[in-house]
């Protein structure tokens, strides 16, 4: 069992933004995710675990080693696929991966050979292995990025917002893949979309403005707020009195007319009928909190 220890994490940059703020995290093997807003602080903790940056104090432990003070402890087992992949232009699938995989130290041609064509298979790119990465689409580029991030076997794997800008097939896809993966190995998925984190993960963080707001299982933070989660369909010219008189958590057009959520423990009445929590409840009411 893997296991990554983060204890009192802060970290502030030069113009006086705290990105992290007293952080403490415990994540074992399957899939974590780390939930919040752009800007919330979840790439600045992603890069800090990787060691690509340094932390203004706190500690991070993989496997019980000392991250700040061995950095490259990670990096000989992790796999990381950043928000934005770049690729080499004019370069096959194939002859990429083979490149990655001598810099991660797969010096056996013969294994190395072995593991990318199960890598390829695994990510459903075999039959794409000779075509340039940059020729992908974008679905097909994240699954290569997870091919790329799967080489040497590693323990951890960290996703930064994986799933922006796919269509929902691809999308299923790519989270299948994720979910398969994440049985073995610790899988961090950061991301600001809730369904994917509702989908995949039996834990989670909700991270915003640097501070860690809530962490534990999805489902039983769904079940915290079963019963106070209220909504009605009004006028979308209605909205600033309904926000004055009600804690209205979120708000969506549906067929022209505004439905809004609020969250409260009593019968709000006034024609609101009660629904069935779900994550974005729970996601929405506790960035109300940081208000």
């Amino acid at each position: 069992m893997n296991s990554l220890k983060i204890k009192n994490l802060t970290k502030t940059y030069a113009n006086d933004v705290k990105a992290l703020n007293n952080i403490s995290l415990e994540i074992v093997n399957g899939m974590f995710g780390l939930l919040g807003p752009n800007g919330a602080g979840k790439s600045t903790l992603m890069k800090t675990i990787v060691g690509l940056q340094q932390p203004d104090s706190g500690s991070i432990l993989f496997n019980d080693k000392d991250l700040i003070e061995h950095p490259t402890f990670i990096k000989k087992q992790l796999g990381y696929l950043p928000q934005d992949f770049g690729v080499y232009q004019n370069i096959s699938a194939y002859d990429l991966l083979n490149h990655l995989a001598i810099l991660k130290g797969l010096n056996d041609k013969g294994t190395r050979k072995e593991q990318i064509l199960a890598l390829l298979e695994k990510t459903n790119l075999l039959d794409q292995k000779n075509k340039s990465v940059s020729t992908y689409s974008g679905g097909m580029r994240q699954r290569f990025g997870v091919a790329q991030a799967l080489l040497g076997n590693p323990k951890i794997i960290i996703v930064d917002e994986p799933t922006a800008g796919l269509d929902p097939e691809e999308r299923n896809r790519f989270n299948n893949l994720l979910s398969e993966i994440g049985e073995n190995i610790i899988v961090i998925l950061s991301t600001h979309l809730v369904e994917d984190v509702r989908n995949l993960c039996i834990k989670m963080a909700i991270i915003n403005k640097g501070q860690l707001l809530l962490t534990g299982n999805p489902e039983q933070f769904i079940a915290e707020i079963k019963g106070k989660v209220w909504k009605k369909h009004i006028d979308k010219n209605e909205l600033h009195e309904y926000q004055n008189q009600y804690k209205i958590i979120s708000t969506q057009l549906q067929a022209g007319k505004l439905s809004i959520k609020v969250f409260t423990n009593e019968n709000p009445l006034n024609g609101f009928m009660q629904t069935e929590a779900d994550l974005e409840d729970v996601y929405f009411t506790t960035l109300q909190k940081l208000q």
